[in-house]
């Protein structure tokens, strides 16, 4: 479990954030602004941080420098953004960003990078990062990011999917637009049907990978609409 801070002027990525990283067990703190965030910030440290880049008062970046200037930047910090450029992303990582999503943000891929955020930080803590230089925490350089960036480039974060992708190495995106149920209930959706397939329709298997009772699972598939039956998994009608 981890203490993680969500800065973000829209309520409703705020709200779903919150959701999903709230079901992963990790306690959510969320600001809508960068002032919301400094109070946060000067109260606690978080042990990750998911910073939006473009906001009303302050935009993420010149937050970020902030945080550098004053000797806050002491956890990894990971932007956000569905209209960023090049310039704005390689500038955010060389002031100490550790990595940047794109909006509409892939669930996997937000859980991912958290996770990584997480284990970086707690590495920093331990001492192993870093070699005892004196660059900003968990920052990346621009070849780390190459595929990021190059995204960024091709214009990919302007893109509003909500397709799901059966199958281990595609990823599932939603868009933000989608109200909160509704965008949950895709999530759990596309889970679902991926363990389904994973395990050829067995589930003994299924609830056994996702920690659920047979009964509680049977109940979920069919509130879900989600075929139930042997092969990959399709959803109903």
């Amino acid at each position: 479990m981890a203490n993680i801070l969500v800065v973000d002027d829209e309520m409703g990525i705020r709200e779903l954030l919150s959701e999903i990283l709230g079901d992963e067990g990790h306690v959510v703190t969320t600001a809508e602004d960068a002032n919301a965030a400094r109070e946060v910030r000067l109260a606690s440290t978080p042990d990750l941080v998911l910073l939006d880049i473009w906001m009303p008062d302050t935009d993420g970046v010149t937050l970020l420098k902030e945080w550098q200037r004053d000797g806050l930047l002491t956890m990894p910090v990971i932007m956000m953004s569905g209209h960023a450029t090049i310039d704005t992303a390689v500038e955010a990582t060389r002031i100490g960003a550790m990595n940047f999503l794109e909006k509409p943000i892939s669930l996997q891929k937000l859980l991912r990078t958290v996770q990584q955020g997480l284990t970086r930080g707690q590495e920093h803590a331990r001492g192993t990062m870093l070699n005892g230089t004196n660059r900003s925490l968990l920052g990346q350089d621009k070849l780390s990011l190459a595929p990021q960036l190059q995204q960024i480039g091709n214009g990919h974060l302007n893109g509003m999917h909500s397709s799901v992708y059966p199958g281990a190495e595609n990823e599932f995106r939603v868009s933000f637009e989608l109200p909160l149920r509704e965008a949950r209930d895709a999530f759990e959706r596309a889970y679902f049907e991926h363990h389904l397939a994973r395990e050829g329709g067995s589930m003994t298997r299924v609830a056994e990978r996702t920690g659920l009772e047979r009964t509680h699972l049977y109940r979920k598939l069919k509130q879900l609409g989600v075929d139930t039956s042997k092969g990959p998994a399709k959803k109903a009608g």
